[in-house]
């Protein structure tokens, strides 16, 4: 099957997971084409490929078409929409919204599509007093993920930043927390030079970060909601090593009730909880910490409208205190209604920083696809 893709060069004994990205999908799609699979659904394929790479797997596209293979293809770039697809489906807020032949629709015509969305949730209204640059990030590289990297944080601002899946947004935010090491660059916080070495390097100095995936890297499955929420704070809640009970339930109760969290009692398991409430108990855990700088990334993905509110209630409050936030997001109206500013990131760069007045969704899509205006 590997020689009918032209994919002979992969040894058919190697273990799979001593091989790259671009040959694990040529090994999946052998692997439908085995069971001579008549449909192939490839879910944005060529995030993690190099340009070589993807234009190999798009030689493949054209091979399973030949054979006479229906393919869907997820993907928000452009470039490649065009360069293979005959027929577009638009997909918004789990509506389709526009579908037809590629031929006849211009890239202006899909982005509306994309963007042509009412903002359905009343957004906190702010009166911003943005002061001081808290964190400077300059030339901040990884060898794989992205280069040369600057912005700055100021205090009481809240920075989005935007872009398409792969754009490198969360790796960036990986490396700042400490998460990954990267290649080149300097981070500076309240004018002192970090170089975080671990995660608990960026938290000591005041860099906290609430992941995308809350359910594997935020909470803690089988352990009770008090836990997670005390877990990182253990210094405060303990005495000659010992932790003291009654201390991590004033600790949990303080920030959870802030966040308006509903469940039993501060004992319920968090697995239990519903994706929102286990959101408030993260944010809540790092909160507790007394950060100089938190980073959300997608912190209203998969919850539901309610808990949406009081997530962004809750960081309007924390600016209002004078914590600094950068919010990941790929919700345009969440960035539009919550950034003062908008960093927008396209394959590992910043593509352009916009003040948030008067900017536009089409802006910001466009910039992220790398089309002209």
């Amino acid at each position: 099957v590997l020689d009918t893709m032209h994919a002979g060069h992969i040894d058919a004994d190697a273990r799979l997971k001593d091989l790259g990205i671009a040959n694990k999908h040529l090994v999946a799609v052998a692997r439908a084409m085995s069971i001579d699979a008549q449909i192939v659904i490839m879910d944005e394929p060529t995030a993690a490929l190099s340009m070589k790479e993807i234009e190999e797997l798009f030689l493949l596209i054209e091979f399973l078409k030949s054979d006479g293979k229906a393919i869907l293809f997820i993907s928000h770039k452009f470039d490649e929409i065009y360069r293979i697809a005959d027929r577009y489906t638009v997909f918004r807020d789990g509506e389709m919204v526009g579908e037809g032949l590629i031929k006849d629709a211009g890239q202006s015509q899909i982005v509306r599509l994309m963007v042509g969305r009412a903002v359905d949730h009343i957004f906190p209204q702010r009166k911003a007093e943005i002061g001081a640059p808290v964190l400077s990030v300059s030339g901040l590289s990884h060898p794989t993920e992205f280069n040369d990297i600057g912005f700055e944080l100021h205090k009481g601002e809240i920075l989005g930043f935007y872009g398409l899946v792969g754009a490198g947004r969360s790796e960036v935010m990986q490396a700042i927390s400490g998460i990954t090491r990267t290649s080149a660059g300097t981070i500076t916080l309240e004018g002192k030079t970090l170089a975080p070495k671990s995660a608990a390097d960026s938290i000591d100095a005041g860099i906290v970060y609430v992941p995308e995936e809350r359910g594997k890297q935020g909470v803690v499955i089988g352990l009770p909601i008090f836990q997670n929420v005390s877990l990182p704070s253990l210094k405060r809640t303990s005495k000659s090593g010992l932790l003291r009970l009654s201390e991590e339930f004033d600790l949990a109760r303080s920030y959870t009730e802030r966040l308006d969290l509903r469940a039993s009692s501060l004992s319920q398991d968090v697995g239990t909880l519903s994706g929102g409430n286990q959101q408030k108990i993260v944010i809540a855990k790092w909160l507790a910490t007394s950060p100089k700088v938190i980073i959300l990334d997608e912190p209203t993905k998969g919850i539901d409208i309610g808990s949406k509110a009081a997530v962004h209630g809750f960081m309007a409050e924390l600016v209002a205190q004078g914590l600094s936030v950068i919010m990941v997001s790929s919700e345009l109206p969440e960035i539009l209604g919550m950034s003062d500013r908008v960093v927008v990131m396209r394959e590992g760069l910043v593509a352009a920083v916009y003040d948030n007045k008067g900017l536009d969704a089409e802006t910001l899509v466009r910039t992220a696809a790398g089309i002209a205006a």
